[in-house]
């Protein structure tokens, strides 16, 4: 069996990879990284956004796949939170004629951090960086900010495997979804 994941994020990929291991349903398959097509919004800043993102995501990874797996993280509005929003993260697997979603936990941004992203239309990477946060390019590619707020006690492979787990309840218990 093989399985496309729509990111070359190793985080995504590995994520995938790992936990499918634990699955008997998917003895033996082939997870690959491929690359897509991504709509240009920036840093999605709606539930409607990320829910997109990943069901593209998993649609474009689905072509020549028995699965398509999409991962796409962005703000929620969130009332009564310090900043109004938290970012989710939404995992869409597609099988071929139906959709199995799941999410992550969610957090808050640093304020400063989340200015950039809704104000200026940067990604969480870019707006970390400005905030002398971090110093990579790509901070969502290693730990994430997760990773850095956690202090280590998860990253962001860890954290995309919450939300594939809860999409993979779908196809491990069809009878009830």
């Amino acid at each position: 069996m093989k399985v496309g994941v729509g990111s070359k994020n190793k985080t995504k990929v590995d994520a995938v990879r790992d936990l499918l291991k634990d699955y008997p349903m998917f003895d033996n398959t082939e997870v690959l990284g491929v690359d897509v097509k991504k709509e240009e919004f920036g840093h999605p800043k709606n539930l409607e956004e990320i829910v997109s993102g990943a069901v593209n995501r998993a649609k474009q990874a689905y072509i020549g796949h028995d699965y398509g797996f999409g991962i796409e993280s962005g703000l929620m509005k969130v009332p009564q939170t310090k900043s109004g929003y938290m970012e989710i993260g939404v995992c869409a697997i597609f099988d071929g004629s139906q959709i199995h979603m799941g999410t992550t936990s969610a957090f808050e941004w640093p304020k400063k951090v989340l200015k950039e992203i809704l104000e200026r239309g940067m990604d969480g990477s870019q707006a970390m960086r400005v905030a002398g946060l971090t110093h990579h390019e790509k901070i969502g590619e290693h730990e994430g900010f997760v990773g850095v707020f956690t202090k280590g006690r998860m990253n962001r492979t860890e954290y995309n495997k919450a939300a594939i787990m809860m999409a993979l309840m779908h196809l491990e218990n069809p009878e009830h979804f």
